[in-house]
């Protein structure tokens, strides 16, 4: 069975897109599926929506991604595991080249990624020049990631003592346990935070966290992640590009 958790903290204005955009790739290749939402102490209508859209739903206080994700893990039924955020769009090409290379013995993998809507150069520097490094350097984008459970577990799971970057040691993780691929296909996700904070602002945080990775075990340091600004949250699809 295949397995798809969807960790989400005040997602209600994209999370029903994304479960129908997953059944809508989970359909075609025949295989049963289970969608495992795992809401993270929301405050709107996130596990209504997922409810009625036929999610299970999970419910935690942990606002940490990591242990959010690990809870959604345990939760699932699937001897296969495709981690995916509640703001990103998994279309069926990716999905089924994801499924063939796991198929083909791959431990696990990502994808490259594409932002939804209109997002400012950096956005754009971010899409065609540092996701496609992150493929070359054999590491998965944290909005999609898919393993076997074996090598999930194998892996011990994402990392619960830090609040970002779980994705890295994911990746390395995976890698240990076997063939890991970074797919050229992408998923589409949302581009709110590159619309929301500036190149600059960008720059200085992931600096700080270079010069001082202990930040990373401090929430509060990783506004990035963990505060919404007044950001535009367009509906998540294809740009055409």
């Amino acid at each position: 069975m295949i397995s798809f958790v969807v960790p989400a903290h005040d997602e209600e204005a994209l999370i029903e897109h994304t479960l129908a955009c997953l059944r809508a790739a989970a359909e075609p290749t025949g295989r049963p599926y289970e969608v495992v939402v795992v809401d993270d102490a929301s405050s709107d209508r996130t596990a209504a929506i997922a409810w009625a859209a036929g999610a299970r739903v999970v419910y935690v206080a942990h606002r940490q991604i990591s242990a959010t994700r690990n809870t959604g893990a345990r939760a699932a039924n699937g001897d296969v595991l495709f981690f995916v955020d509640a703001d990103t769009v998994v279309e069926p090409p990716t999905l089924a080249a994801a499924l063939a290379a796991l198929d083909a013995g791959a431990a696990g993998g990502g994808a490259m990624i594409r932002f939804d809507g209109a997002v400012p150069l950096h956005g754009r520097v971010f899409e065609h020049v540092v996701s496609p490094l992150f493929r070359l350097a054999g590491l998965a984008a944290g909005c999609f990631v898919f393993c076997t459970r074996a090598a999930f577990e194998g892996a011990g799971g994402f990392r619960e003592d830090v609040f970002a970057a779980e994705e890295v040691w994911m990746s390395l993780g995976l890698r240990r346990q076997g063939r890991f691929v970074v797919l050229p296909q992408r998923v589409i996700t949302s581009g709110r935070k590159m619309r929301a904070y500036s190149a600059r602002e960008m720059l200085v945080l992931l600096a700080a966290i270079v010069l001082r990775p202990a930040r990373l075990r401090d929430r509060e340091h990783l506004g990035l992640w963990y505060q919404r600004r007044g950001d535009t949250v367009t509906p998540l699809i294809d740009r055409g590009t």
